[in-house]
């Protein structure tokens, strides 16, 4: 059965605390399991969920900020030492290559995992998946960063009703599907008489930023979206100087980008209180929202009603 949900592994910005670890988070998307950003001790923490490293097909990592890529080196080599079968892709900005490579080889281990090595080398570039299409998109920040962006193809629902006023049953309804059309009784039917739009489904995740082009492309519609808000409003001036968002600028980028499911994460140290994150966003954001905590489970919403017809 398919599952589409967003493991939380770590959500603190920066340095870790008491009771949050460093960056780390995983989507289940079908038979696909990403690792985004695993920071300092990501290998451990997937060890409390029920992820483990044989199951990774991709990791993708925004930018060569340390908490968004120190837990490269114990990954890659418990890929190895868990004899991963599949081939493991690795996307990350092009510029950073020279980390990516050092984080790889920081200590002496035997290499047995088949690492595809495919880093970002332009805004907007796409990566072929089966449930889909993988898109990173530049981001504002003082070194090369990027977000990434999955986005389902969109498909049809059948409708019983129409089908059955066709007199259109059993194979036909799948031959119907295929072809796009199909003759009957001497009328052709095609397949928008018949269906209408199913929606595919939109993941996206945004690191650390200031507010640009990029954040609002990767946001557009998205089902669930995991966003960066490093900083309640009391700092904004501090947050746009290094390169980062508020909980209220996140929070209004979700609004205007119809998301349905934010989840807010990699919060700064400096507060204690997460609940204040929540206060901030409700001012801007009436969907469901989250404050992420280690080790929570977000599920990806059910799909948009169809539409059409």
């Amino acid at each position: 059965m398919s599952m589409r949900e967003l493991v939380v592994l770590g959500t603190a910005s920066q340095a870790p605390t008491r009771a949050r670890n460093h960056n780390g988070y995983v989507l289940r998307w079908d038979d696909e399991v990403i690792l985004f950003d695993p920071g300092e001790g990501s290998q451990r923490q997937l060890l409390h969920t029920g992820v483990t490293a044989t199951d990774l097909t991709r990791i993708c990592v925004t930018h060569f900020h340390g908490d968004h890529c120190l837990g490269l080196p114990g990954t890659i080599q418990r890929l190895s030492l868990d004899r991963v079968p599949r081939p493991v892709a690795v996307h990350f900005p092009a510029g950073g290559a020279e980390y990516f490579d050092r984080l790889r080889h920081a200590s002496s281990f035997h290499e047995t995992a088949e690492l595809v090595v495919e880093p970002i080398t332009a805004d907007g570039q796409r990566f072929a998946l089966r449930a889909g299409t993988l898109q990173a998109r530049r981001l504002r920040h003082p070194i090369e960063t990027y977000g990434y962006r999955l986005v389902e193809p969109d498909g049809c629902r059948m409708l019983p009703e129409r089908l059955a006023a066709y007199g259109i049953a059993g194979p036909a309804v799948g031959e119907l599907l295929r072809v796009g059309h199909l003759d009957v009784g001497g009328r052709r039917v095609t397949r928008d008489e018949v269906s209408v739009t199913r929606p595919g489904q939109r993941f996206a995740f945004v690191m650390d930023t200031g507010l640009c082009d990029g954040v609002y492309a990767l946001a557009e519609h998205a089902d669930l979206l995991v966003i960066e808000s490093t900083f309640l409003a009391s700092e904004a001036a501090l947050a746009a100087e290094v390169g980062h968002l508020t909980a209220g600028q996140a929070a209004r980028v979700a609004a205007e980008s119809g998301v349905r499911t934010l989840v807010l994460t990699h919060f700064s140290q400096r507060y204690a209180d997460a609940r204040r994150f929540a206060d901030e966003a409700r001012e801007h954001f009436a969907g469901e929202l989250v404050i992420a905590e280690d080790l929570m489970t977000v599920p990806v919403p059910p799909r948009r009603v169809a539409s059409g017809g």
